[in-house]
């Protein structure tokens, strides 16, 4: 009877100890405390507040607190069921050359988790032969992950594919007001300029453009595999069809409220926690 007791209460001692040591470790696993962006514009959710031309990370599809977006940030609060400190390091304008000194922001912020969303603006450049090298390109995402992965060893890095500016011109080369914008404001000419034109050169041009789009992205991926801290998001966000609806009717180029939402939500099924 004694030994019977015994055997119980180190079973039942067991299963005490790791139902209460279980849930916290993988918590801890799970979700960070601390998440900062990295990236161009579209992280800093550019014209989508109220006054026009200016930055609003609040609706950020990374770290803003915009319920209408449901970014990374607030899924992480609802996942995690606790505060989560989040920077936004992205600048309106930036190209992969200014991505270490973000990734140096996320080190001194003690980042857990780091979202990268950069290249578009090494894409849409004022003309093709503007556009970033891709040799360039990849040396210098690489010493970026080389900064944020010695600084942070345990961090977590998600990498976003740039997303398809082609198919940005497939959809709205048609729209007047949208053509009218470019124009005015220069948009991504490398890709935008004469955007109704079949002429064999502008065909042609378009599609070196997609190409370097491409080539970016098969760098992110690439550099990102040899780096164990680092997820790339299997070229969700470059192969999502986004529609008229999702890009800003003041420059038709950034992404409007509905565009960073799907922008969060594609990413974030793509990445660490969507599963």
């Amino acid at each position: 009877m004694y030994r019977h007791l015994s055997r119980s209460g180190l079973l039942l001692g067991i299963v005490l100890a790791l139902s209460a040591a279980l849930p916290a470790q993988a918590d801890a696993v799970a979700y960070p405390r601390v998440m900062a962006s990295t990236g161009d514009s579209i992280t800093r959710a550019f014209n989508t507040g109220w006054v026009p031309f200016t930055d609003n990370p609040s609706a950020s599809w990374s770290t803003g607190s915009d319920t209408r977006v449901q970014s990374h940030y607030l899924r992480l609060r609802a996942a995690s069921g606790r505060s989560v400190t989040a920077y936004n390091n992205s600048r309106s304008g930036a190209k992969m050359a200014d991505l270490n000194r973000q990734m140096n922001l996320a080190v001194s912020q003690r980042a857990d988790y780091v979202t990268v969303l950069m290249g578009a603006n090494d894409v849409c450049t004022s003309s093709e032969g503007s556009m970033t090298s891709v040799q360039t390109f990849t040396a210098q995402f690489r010493t970026a992950m080389d900064t944020v992965t010695t600084g942070l060893p345990s961090v977590k890095v998600y990498v976003v594919s740039i997303p398809d500016i082609h198919h940005l011109w497939e959809v709205l080369h048609n729209n007047w007001f949208a053509r009218t914008a470019w124009w005015t404001f220069g948009v991504c000419q490398s890709m935008l300029a004469n955007p109704t034109s079949t002429a064999a050169e502008d065909v042609q041009r378009r599609a070196r453009v997609k190409a370097r789009n491409v080539a970016f992205n098969d760098a992110l991926a690439s550099v990102c595999a040899g780096y164990r801290q680092c997820l790339f998001d299997g070229y969700a966000g470059f192969r999502t069809q986004f529609g008229a609806s999702d890009v800003s009717t003041r420059d038709y180029f950034h992404p409007s409220i509905a565009g960073q939402a799907k922008a969060a939500a594609v990413t974030w099924k793509s990445g660490y926690w969507g599963g």
